[in-house]
């Protein structure tokens, strides 16, 4: 006689091991968790330590229990740096690690099946693996779909004699690219395309990524139609089943019962005397300056910074990390003068809790290196942006935001304090009604859209239902998929 068991929805949730996709992973797990799917989070050993050291995220997800943490080694030693200027070396070496345990992962012969993948697209082998195996495997990318756009394009741009680029022109408009016409300039992609795409690491990993995209169950994006229509529209006209269900925070904000701001996804200590200190300053009065938890800048740099604020008589409350300076230079020390030298116009911290940072009432900018959360989040609360950008997507954000969105300034590829200085008075003064107003726009379309019948709201329904279509039957002692064909 045959006999048929149903297996509960177990989703694998495998992101980069890196603060921003970490932290808009756990977002996603959340949401899935509270759909009544079960969850198993794969983090590295090292980012593990930290974020349980330095978030309340392990009594958070006590409260579901379909979720649970799994970790494993990075293959690196404990004193790696683990830098932006590694991230190459960190990539290859987690993938060493990582293959054997997806495969023992999604063998049919373990107690606990996974009967869906979700993982960053730059771990393209676990696209293979999962075909291989008979698990369906969706790909999240948490770069912008605008950056994520350009991917895509790359082969057309390298057969149409675009890249490379011939010339040191970097100001010269970046031509055959549907939906940015006339809007990029070649200084503003991603930085790897001014290399050699024969032999340069990023644009290869580029490659195996948009290789493996059509053998994926699905495409997930953090983003919302009102922000990025026109690029999750060309993503479309190339991979139909692509779930934009941004922005995360809101998304679940929508579906908890208690609100979201106190929680905490940091792999760093926040300081809340940051709080504190906007609490005793007027409404709109401070720019809040973070540069994220990867770039890494020089002394000078951050002086030309610090005199810029100063001499704009901004009020500002910034962020500088430990490992945030390059070379030879006293971190104790070298806070210490800066801490001393603000004069009381600047609040200085090591790390702060942003979200709460950008909700408070006396921040009326923020002076961001771009990332795609932090640019997200900022939208949300309304707060326009001076862009400096670094890697990757934030160099296409930040021209977004000074020229499609214009909810802020460009300042790439610029470190000089009488721009910074310029830009923090334009931003909060100057021209603050017009920034504020068509930030303002996007924040209130944004909410609207993880509202019930919103896009966003709607996608993510869509998202947790083809999940939950994804079961594996245990039939006669056998594993089954019963996956849909796209």
């Amino acid at each position: 006689m045959d006999h048929q068991t149903s297996i509960t929805p177990h989703v694998l949730i495998f992101p980069l091991p890196l603060q921003s996709t970490i932290n808009s992973n756990l977002q996603l797990a959340e949401l899935l968790c509270l759909a009544g799917l079960r969850v198993t989070f794969l983090n590295t050993n090292h980012n593990q330590q930290r974020l349980i050291g330095n978030s309340n995220v392990e009594s958070r997800f006590k409260q579901y229990p379909g979720f649970r943490f799994l970790t494993l080694s990075d293959g690196l030693p404990d004193d790696h740096p683990r830098s932006a200027e590694q991230f190459g070396d960190i990539i290859s070496s987690l993938q060493a690690m990582a293959e054997p345990l997806l495969k023992q992962m999604l063998s049919a012969l373990v107690k606990e099946p996974v009967t869906c993948v979700i993982l960053d697209g730059l771990f393209y082998y676990g696209v293979d693996i999962g075909n291989e195996m008979g698990v369906p495997v969706i790909t999240f990318d948490t770069i912008s779909p605008s950056c994520f756009w350009i991917y895509l394009s790359l082969p057309k741009l390298i057969e149409a004699g675009v890249l490379p680029f011939k010339g040191n022109d970097l100001d010269a408009l970046v031509t055959h690219l549907p939906a940015m016409e006339g809007l990029l300039r070649r200084r503003d992609l991603p930085h790897f395309c001014l290399l050699d795409y024969k032999t340069d690491q990023n644009y290869q990993a580029a490659f195996k990524e948009i290789e493996r995209l059509p053998k994926a169950h699905g495409l997930i994006l953090n983003s919302f139609d009102d922000l990025d229509g026109p690029f999750l529209s060309s993503v479309r006209s190339y991979f139909p089943k692509t779930y934009a269900i941004g922005p995360l925070p809101l998304n679940l904000k929508s579906r908890l019962a208690a609100p979201l701001l106190s929680s905490s996804n940091s792999l760093w200590e926040e300081d809340h005397t940051s709080i504190k200190w906007l609490d005793e300053q007027s409404n709109g009065s401070v720019i809040y300056v973070s540069f994220g938890s990867l770039v890494v800048v020089s002394r000078d740099e951050m002086m030309e910074f610090w005199h810029g604020l100063m001499n704009s008589k901004v009020k500002f409350l910034w962020v500088i990390r430990p490992n945030m300076l390059k070379g030879d230079v006293s971190y104790d020390q070298f806070m210490k003068e800066l801490v001393e030298g603000c004069k009381g116009i600047g609040y200085i911290v090591s790390w702060a809790p942003q979200k709460m940072v950008l909700a408070h009432p006396s921040v009326g900018g923020f002076l961001t290196h771009s990332g795609w959360n932090s640019t997200l989040e900022s939208i949300i609360e309304g707060k326009p942006m001076i862009c400096w950008p670094q890697y990757v997507d934030q160099r296409v954000t930040s021209r977004l935001v000074n020229e499609f969105w214009k909810i802020g300034l460009d300042m790439k590829d610029i470190c000089d304090r009488f721009v910074v200085e310029k830009m923090v008075k334009d931003l909060m003064e100057t021209k603050k009604d017009e920034y504020k107003k068509s930030v303002e726009k996007l924040s209130k379309l944004a909410k609207l859209s993880v509202e019930e019948g919103g896009l966003s709201y709607s996608n993510l329904d869509c998202l947790i239902n083809d999940i939950k279509g994804l079961t594996r039957t245990v039939e006669n002692g056998k594993m089954h998929n019963n996956v849909t064909s796209y």
